[in-house]
């Protein structure tokens, strides 16, 4: 059954690809996901999970995005017959806006509440975002059925489409921006962090690159933080580090630390690196970049990461 649904999904989505763009007017991304639908009735981008909510009436779209290798196995759960929690469990093949996937519906419990669940399984195509599975469930109690039909659910189910995050909305959800590029671009985005490197064709190893992250957790007692500092650095994955310096500076108006060290890198070449952290005072809050370039470049970068640093504003 699960190959001739692949083959059979296969052969629909070159049809697909000529759907009518228009449709797309209406979607709604919910900030910094890949994944998106034209939300029916009163549901709006939830700001407590990924997806969408209607909180007065407890109606709820989570959106999960995956690896493109969850899409079997996440198939073939969703073919079994023993949905854990739900009762008289259909399954079919659904056409959604950006392909063809499997929708899984029937009835559960949601703390002791009747509801009406969905489930949809779909995969975004490699050339156009690659390696995403999505993983798109839907809870109607059964109080808001009325408000939520199972027609309306159907059809925003039917206008899944995927997309690549604008740039510049990912870096709107870090809660730092950069206002100081110093001629690095950015690279990758995380949800609480961003990879910024001097040339964006060259090898990783080949180039000046800065990792910034917010972490917790450190300690509030001025004597602690350099231990705290030196034992991140430890934990770095490079070969035969060594510690070069240590100290206690001011950086952007607050305390800090800076350590600088000499390693090996992933191809067995010299690199140097320098990690900043810029604690936020109570709470165990810190700012941290990890500056590295090949040793026989970090002196005449080094400049350019002390800027990138400077131009960091917490938000």
């Amino acid at each position: 059954m699960f190959r001739t649904f692949c083959a059979a999904a296969a052969i629909t989505v070159f049809g697909l690809l000529a759907l009518d763009a228009s449709a797309a007017a209406t979607t709604v991304f919910p900030p910094g996901l890949r994944v998106g639908l034209e939300p029916t009735g009163d549901l709006i981008p939830s700001r407590r999970f990924p997806g969408f909510e209607d909180s007065e009436h407890h109606v709820a779209v989570t959106i999960l995005e995956l690896p493109s290798a969850a899409y079997d196995k996440i198939m073939r759960s969703a073919i079994a017959q023993n949905q854990q929690g739900l009762t008289d469990a259909k399954h079919e093949s659904f056409i959604f806006a950006s392909g063809v996937g499997m929708l899984v519906s029937g009835k559960a419990r949601d703390n002791g509440i009747p509801t009406q669940r969905w489930f949809l399984v779909a995969s975004a195509a490699a050339v156009a975002v690659p390696n995403l599975t999505a993983l798109i469930r839907v809870d109607v109690p059964e109080a808001a059925r009325t408000l939520y039909p199972d027609a309306a659910v159907r059809k925003m189910l039917a206008s899944v489409t995927f997309r690549k995050v604008p740039l510049q909305e990912l870096l709107g959800l870090l809660p730092f921006k950069l206002t100081a590029m110093a001629g690095f671009h950015v690279v990758r985005v995380s949800p609480d962090g961003v990879v910024v490197a001097d040339d964006e064709s060259a090898d990783r190893g080949e180039r000046p690159y800065a990792i910034i992250s917010i972490g917790r957790g450190a300690p509030e007692q001025v004597a602690d933080r350099g231990r705290f500092a030196r034992d991140l650095v430890i934990r770095a994955p490079l070969r035969d580090l060594k510690l070069t310096s240590g100290e206690s500076m001011r950086i952007g108006g607050w305390p800090g630390y800076e350590i600088r060290a000499d390693a090996v890198g992933p191809k067995g070449e010299p690199i140097a690196l320098v990690q900043w952290l810029r604690f936020a005072g109570t709470g165990g809050g810190f700012l941290r970049i990890v500056a590295i370039a090949p040793k026989t470049e970090f002196d005449a970068v080094f400049n350019r990461f002390r800027e990138l640093r400077d131009g960091i504003e917490l938000k």
